[in-house]
């Protein structure tokens, strides 16, 4: 399901969150921690404090959609907080983070903005 969806922005929460919090808990962090509107069309996605569940709140036309993910085994290389912005990825950067890679794939593609078949 989260694979059919095409977000204008996806937004990490840095840290932990308490992710006891359900929608209105995490959209109040959202609109008022990030200061961003929690009913655009962004992901926004938590980690709680040892790295092995997420959260993802998303607005779709006339509700909230909360994705919940739960490791049985490992942790996601969540970055640490260093700062109280989130942080801006892109949704392959994300299909990264929950197939448990790193955010920074050195070997990845770089991508390309074509301008004309050669």
């Amino acid at each position: 399901m989260i694979g059919q969806i095409h977000p204008k922005n996806v937004y990490l929460a840095r840290g932990s969150t308490d992710l006891r919090k359900s929608i209105d808990g995490l959209a109040a962090i959202v609109q008022e921690g990030f200061e961003l509107d929690p009913f655009s069309s962004s992901l926004f996605v938590f980690c709680n404090r040892y790295r092995d569940k997420i959260k993802i709140l998303y607005w779709d036309h006339n509700g909230f959609w909360l994705y919940y993910r739960r490791l049985e085994k490992g942790r996601f290389p969540w970055p640490t907080s260093g700062s109280d912005e989130p942080m801006i990825i892109t949704e392959r950067q994300l299909r990264w983070l929950l197939d448990g890679l790193p955010l920074d794939q050195k070997g990845a593609h770089r991508k390309m903005n074509p301008e004309k078949v050669v």
